[in-house]
């Protein structure tokens, strides 16, 4: 439950403050319109006056390509882009950027799902041209945006440059205290924006058990990040999607990064299983990238390259290769439904998924 004076408040400060949303602007932003963008979309564009492209489908049908003939066709000049999206297209040898004229093109912005460097330096070089910043940008239906990258300030490769005004966001380790650089733990916001929701429908004790039940006073959202040495943030994913081997949480980021830079792979989600001796072990669902093979060599290199980065304790219990991977509208990977069908589990609601039958892909790959 949001209200009528707040969200709107809000979604223009996140929007068009932190964001550099401008009336002048096209925005074409694809995602499901029950998630944070739509309503980011509906209050945000209007309120400022922009204009929105809106498409009916998905960003790759009829074509691959058709965002970015879309951008071309529409003149778009901001455009939301996510990391598995990018890596779709890094993955394809005969996409070229130079066929559509992005030239309109000022910010790409991005937001629920952690960055790679490769597909943010992709994103960044190829289809930006070295000009064009990409805003980084997390929160959720419930509040709105906690941290992003702001364009008057210098940005990392996939990072976020400070906390959004007004939710004073920090991260706390499992004792409540605020982490040490480089030390992961909780995302929090330590004050109430104005438009944080009031509540859930009729579930007043759900919303406080979810929300407000780990810190005393302090916002928990479920994302695991990071703040480097420098200042700057780092989401690493949901905090049911974190690992915790030997001791020590890493996101899957982590892991996918390091599997994604040996470029035999196009995409991949990295989960964890329930193990007798670890508690929990590494499992790598992946897509190869086309003409690589055969899998039990490039197994053992992917096994080698997350050994290589986090140590022997990373050591994968398994690597699944399939046609596909569960996708939401926006592109983004679902991990727990590559877990449950890698557990043989119901894997629950797929109503947001654009892929379903990628299930059945993985499923005969796993079982």
């Amino acid at each position: 439950m949001v209200t009528h004076c707040g969200f709107p408040v809000k979604t223009v400060l996140d929007l068009g403050i932190c964001m550099d949303f401008k009336a002048s602007d096209r925005i074409l932003w694809m995602s499901d319109i029950g998630w944070l963008v739509g309503p980011i979309l509906v209050y945000g564009t209007t309120l400022i006056g922009g204009t929105m492209v809106l498409a009916e489908g998905t960003p790759d049908y009829p074509g691959a390509d058709r965002i970015w003939r879309l951008v071309d066709d529409k003149r778009v000049s901001y455009l939301g882009v996510g990391p598995t999206m990018a890596r779709g297209f890094m993955a394809d040898p005969s996409f070229d950027a130079a066929l559509y004229d992005l030239s309109l093109l000022r910010i790409f912005v991005s937001t629920g799902e952690a960055w790679t460097p490769e597909a943010w330096h992709w994103l960044f070089e190829t289809i930006g041209d070295k000009r064009v910043p990409i805003v980084n940008f997390t929160g959720g239906t419930e509040m709105g945006g906690i941290l992003c990258s702001v364009v008057t300030h210098p940005i990392k490769p996939c990072s976020f440059t400070r906390p959004i005004p007004g939710t004073d966001a920090a991260i706390f380790d499992e004792l409540g205290n605020e982490a040490l650089p480089g030390e992961v733990g909780e995302l929090v916001m330590r004050r109430a924006p104005i438009g944080l929701t009031l509540g859930l429908w009729h579930d007043d004790d759900r919303y406080i058990e979810s929300y407000w039940s780990s810190y005393p006073g302090v916002w928990h959202h479920g994302d695991f990040a990071m703040r480097d040495a420098d200042g700057f943030y780092y989401v690493l994913g949901r905090s049911d999607d974190t690992l915790k081997i030997a001791g020590k949480r890493t996101g899957p980021s982590e892991i996918e990064g390091l599997v994604l830079a040996t470029d035999l792979v196009a995409e991949v989600a990295a989960i964890g299983v329930p193990d007798p001796i670890k508690g929990t072990a590494i499992v790598c669902a992946c897509v190869l990238r086309d003409g690589y093979g055969p899998v039990e060599n490039i197994a053992d290199e992917l096994t080698s390259a997350i050994i290589a980065g986090l140590g022997t304790a990373f050591r994968p219990k398994d690597i699944v290769f399939c046609p596909d991977l569960p996708k939401t509208r926006n592109m983004k990977i679902m991990r727990r439904v590559v877990r449950s069908v890698y557990l043989g589990e119901d894997p629950g609601d797929l109503s947001s998924l654009l892929n379903p039958e990628a299930i059945d892909g993985l499923r005969r790959h796993t079982q």
